[in-house]
């Protein structure tokens, strides 16, 4: 019996010191240290709205000459523009897995992408929250998950294999021209007037070969372009985007891939041009 009270005044004893140091820690008030940070995280900024960082708050971007899917930043510009990579993905929670990818790029190294936009950092960002790149050369733009609209820097290759100039006569030159947010070419019809597509029929039967690009509300677009410039018009009960008036529409036989141009030459060059900010006039009423 002596023994079983020696040992229940041992046991009591530790639960004694182990709720003081409970009640110790519960003192405290602190909140549990939170050690876990998304690898590609959103913060906001006053001037951008919602931007991607990695897990430090360092700001990502895009690079307009990266329309196909591959990096054009190689060389001297990587010293400038450092890739962005992770083996381990991991998101908050308003961002889509199914969003992110990886290329491997010339130099043998990995780089992850957005929606098919490989990543980068810009070497001037001091600071978590810098966002000092965009614009950049006109061809850099912080990265952000909510563009409806954005641009690219590429040689216009037609359906008939040819390179075309921004004149669209044969000839290498890059020309920007706008996209949507997965880099797919958007183009004008010369005949629409300004607002109103002559093209699409009542029933949409050549819908596939000239997709309208429908769109109900334009998020954000690049810092280049004109947010005014952008509108829409009814078409047969849908809403397609307009650009300086001009209605958008998607090719056919880009068979909805990033960075082709196919349009650019069919049926013939001029007919269907990309769009841009330089050399687009508006329509006439």
């Amino acid at each position: 019996m002596q023994r079983y009270f020696k040992f229940a005044a041992i046991v009591a004893a530790f639960i004694a010191i182990a709720g003081t140091e409970s009640c110790s820690k519960d003192d405290n008030n602190e909140p549990p240290v939170n050690t876990t940070f998304n690898k590609v995280r959103l913060a906001a900024s006053a001037r951008f709205g919602a931007v991607m960082t990695d897990s430090a708050g360092r700001t990502l971007y895009f690079f307009s000459l990266d329309a196909n899917g591959s990096s054009g930043c190689t060389g001297g510009c990587l010293t400038a523009w450092p890739v962005f990579y992770t083996a381990q993905l991991t998101l908050d929670s308003s961002l889509k897995a199914t969003d992110f990818g990886t290329i491997n790029r010339p130099d043998g190294k990995q780089q992850t992408t957005y929606k098919g936009w490989p990543l980068y950092y810009y070497q001037n960002d001091a600071k978590a929250g810098d966002i000092n790149g965009d614009g950049s050369g006109n061809k850099w733009f912080v990265a952000k998950p909510d563009y409806s609209i954005m641009l690219a820097d590429a040689q216009l290759v037609g359906h008939d294999g040819v390179e075309y100039n921004s004149k669209y006569q044969p000839g290498k030159e890059v020309t920007q021209y706008i996209t949507d947010d997965y880099g797919r070419t958007l183009y004008a019809f010369a005949p629409d007037k300004f607002n109103k597509n002559n093209y699409t029929k009542p029933d949409f039967s050549n819908n596939g070969i000239w997709p309208i690009l429908e769109l109900k509300t334009l998020k954000n677009i690049p810092s280049l372009l004109d947010k005014t410039a952008f509108a829409s018009t009814d078409v047969f009960g849908k809403t397609q985007l307009t650009y300086k008036g001009w209605p958008l529409y998607y090719f056919g036989q880009d068979q909805q891939l990033r960075g082709n141009t196919k349009g650019v030459s069919f049926p013939r060059p001029g007919v269907w041009p990309v769009t841009n900010t330089a050399s687009v006039p508006a329509p006439q009423p």
